[in-house]
């Protein structure tokens, strides 16, 4: 079976995570996941973690905690989920690989359809988001809500 190593950002503000909707013509097209990508041979899971925010929503951002690996088998691929919570540094997300975005509440991850490798992972980042909320003051959250993904004139 071919295996995956797959880097994603848990990207949080204010108790708010980002989310990205799949494309129509992706794979899992219509559901939501955590930006990411897959890792490439030679690169670090942090270049990886780079390198796809800047492609995907042209942020950077600071990696300030992990979460276990999560290995999960579909039918033809076994995907090892490599996550990191993160903070943005520059820029605001854009979806340039994504229908939408969208910050939401982390306890509401739960009423997104996410492939099913993120179940634990969502229960996981509940628990850890809240632990920051219970220590942290409260700040603005991020602008905007929700991003619709607008194709560019060509």
């Amino acid at each position: 079976m071919k295996r995956l190593d797959v880097v994603i950002a848990i990207i949080h503000h204010s108790g708010k995570v980002l989310i990205s909707q799949r494309r129509k013509d992706d794979s899992f097209a219509g559901f939501w996941e955590f930006p990411g990508g897959k890792l490439e041979r030679g690169e670090t899971p942090e270049q990886c973690l780079a390198r796809e925010l800047s492609e995907e929503l042209a942020i950077t951002v600071q990696p300030t905690g992990t979460f276990p690996p999560i290995e999960h088998d579909y039918s033809t691929v076994r995907v090892r989920l490599l996550p990191y919570l993160c903070t943005i540094t520059t820029g605001e997300p854009r979806p340039l690989a994504a229908q939408r975005l969208e910050w939401i509440d982390a306890p509401h991850l739960r009423d997104y359809r996410f492939p099913s490798a993120n179940a634990v992972l969502i229960e996981q980042i509940i628990s850890r988001l809240a632990d920051l909320a219970s220590t942290q003051a409260p700040t603005s959250p991020p602008s905007p809500a929700t991003i619709d993904f607008a194709p560019r004139p060509s």
